[in-house]
């Protein structure tokens, strides 16, 4: 049997979605190949939690825990961290300096693609579309005239490291940009204005599975709020169509479009990336490396729609984990 530490929570405004991914792993988890441990990784405090909530806490130097007078050590890492530090390569440069194997990609594919500007930068001259951009640091001068003069209105105020939504907003007049770029800078130092693309909103799973790269069911995002965010992805305020509703060689160019991405980035474990389809053409919005993994979530109901069980999903990610070291 193997222990496996399944690392949920973080420092970030997502934590406690991660903490229902992470919960989502341990119950799925094949009891029969594994010992799930649940470690909770806070600014304050990494400790194991035990079913009965007693907190043990972890040695930092070699990511292992004191149980009853037993040191425990782990053979591999499901990391379900959404946001720093599970999801911007630092958990990811820490177990590799451990050199225990772990469930996501690679410390620099995670800080490259946790960052927004950066991934799309890289991508761009493999002709990989994406919106017209504005990028804003904080301190500097906001030109209004100058970012709806690139980016024209509507356009969507985001930071360009967070997820789930938080900070992000639709701006469709010069005088709400000062307060959106207010409520991005909360979140983050950095922050990314795009051109509003009118199109389908499809949200793509690309896993490595078995072995093979391969393109879940895409997942089509109809949104009752403005834009797909923390309510519409979180409280049921969007419907979520998989698989999405465009035609086959549609499907198939968004496909091959995200498995290019996978391979461009030398991806390992799960990726989810968002795209908008205009005029028969995929515009990359952004790669989520650590996606939500909770039964709502839009992996496990791509999986599920692939004929992949969340615990073969989960089995999957742990094993190529264990291979690849």
């Amino acid at each position: 049997m193997k222990n496996i530490a399944i690392i949920m929570g973080g420092y970030s405004s997502e934590f406690e979605i991660s903490l229902k991914s992470g919960g989502v792993v341990y119950q799925f988890l094949d009891k029969t190949k594994y010992n799930g441990f649940s470690v909770h990784i806070f600014k304050d405090k990494w400790v194991y939690v035990d079913e009965y909530k007693n907190e043990y806490p972890i040695d930092r130097n070699d990511f292992s825990v004191m149980v009853n007078g037993n040191k425990i050590t782990f053979d591999a890492v499901f990391n379900a961290i959404h946001g720093t530090p599970g999801e911007d390569g630092l958990m990811q440069a820490y177990f590799e300096l451990l050199r225990i194997p772990q469930t996501s990609c690679d410390y620099y594919q995670a800080a490259l693609t946790f960052n927004k500007r950066d991934l799309l930068s890289v991508l761009k001259p493999y002709g990989i579309k994406t919106a017209v951009s504005f990028y804003l640091n904080k301190g500097e001068h906001i030109d209004t005239d100058a970012i709806v003069a690139k980016v024209g209105l509507p356009c969507f105020v985001k930071p360009n490291k967070s997820g789930s939504s938080f900070g992000i907003s639709k701006v469709k007049t010069a005088a709400e940009l000062p307060i959106a770029i207010e409520v991005a800078y909360k979140e983050d130092n950095e922050i990314i204005i795009e051109s509003f693309l009118d199109g389908t909103e499809v949200s793509v799973g690309v896993i490595n599975y078995k072995g093979k790269i391969t393109v879940l069911p895409m997942t089509e995002i109809v949104s009752e709020n403005d834009f797909f965010d923390y309510e519409a992805k979180y409280l049921g305020k969007s419907q979520e169509i998989t698989p999405a509703r465009i035609s086959p060689e549609l499907t198939q160019k968004v496909a091959d479009t995200a498995k290019r991405a996978y391979e461009i980035l030398k991806m390992k474990g799960f990726s989810r990336s968002e795209f908008i389809i205009v005029n028969g053409e995929p515009y990359m919005l952004e790669m989520n490396t650590i996606p939500g993994l909770t039964t709502e979530s839009l992996i496990p109901q791509q999986a599920k729609a692939a004929g992949i069980s969340l615990e073969d999903l989960f089995t999957n990610a742990i094993e190529l984990a264990l291979k690849n070291n």
